[in-house]
């Protein structure tokens, strides 16, 4: 008997700490039970590279071509994907008419907003609660943050050729570098990735650029960045 009570611990020594290290390995189960919701895919991005010509964008067409190729090179999924940029003059575009409606999603998943209300602030109650952009969640396609204040180079300034409420101007000056076609004269209209600076901290309409070249791009704070939405 007494052999058989030995036998019966050094089993249970041997046993339950192979048992406990097993259990441990495996992952623990969502509050509630329920699976974790999965990641959903990126749906917004701010470009990691300029197309380098200033704000020659070669137009819509060129600005949505290039959001297409950093997705592709990123390894997202298909999507289509449009510039935010408005232009002007006849047939002039508005960039909230180019997106979608959302919701929008950055590199890792977080939500940048749940809608075009929320995202420019249509009412009241939207424009208080406001839409959470900045620094941290305006992240480029490669998931990397864009130089803002208090960095060097400083790159928050991003092109969109807007008004706050995400359209198109209907004066006479240029806020679209000849909606999106000119490397020298003009001016565009910017946003601040970062939601600093420049008086009302704006995502999308900030201030206007010294010109349009690349050099004016850099010297007011930018690189020729701009927003890229998947239309959704």
């Amino acid at each position: 008997m007494k052999t058989m009570r030995l036998m019966f611990v050094a089993l249970t020594i041997t046993v339950v700490p192979g048992s406990y290290l097993l259990f441990a390995q495996q992952p623990a189960a969502p509050a509630g039970g329920q699976p974790a919701a999965a990641r959903q895919p990126m749906s917004f991005f701010v470009t990691s590279v300029g197309k380098g010509d200033g704000a020659n964008l070669g137009g819509l067409a060129g600005a949505d071509a290039h959001c297409q190729a950093l997705a592709k090179a990123a390894g997202q999924p298909d999507a289509v994907w449009r510039a935010y940029l408005s232009t002007q003059g006849p047939g002039a575009v508005n960039a909230r008419d180019r997106i979608g409606n959302g919701p929008w999603h950055n590199f890792r998943g977080q939500v940048i907003s749940a809608n075009s209300g929320v995202l420019h602030g249509d009412t009241i109650e939207q424009a208080r609660i406001g839409n959470p952009l900045g620094k941290q969640l305006a992240l480029t396609e490669k998931g990397e943050l864009v130089n803002g204040v208090g960095d060097k180079p400083n790159q928050h300034d991003i092109l969109t050729g807007s008004t706050a409420d995400g359209r198109a101007y209907t004066d006479s000056a240029d806020h679209t570098c000849n909606n999106w076609t000119s490397n020298s004269a003009g001016s565009a209209q910017l946003g601040h990735s970062d939601k600093q600076g420049g008086g009302n901290s704006s995502w999308n309409s900030t201030h206007a650029s010294k010109g349009c070249s690349q050099d004016n791009l850099i010297g007011t704070g930018g690189a020729g960045l701009f927003y890229c939405f998947a239309v959704k």
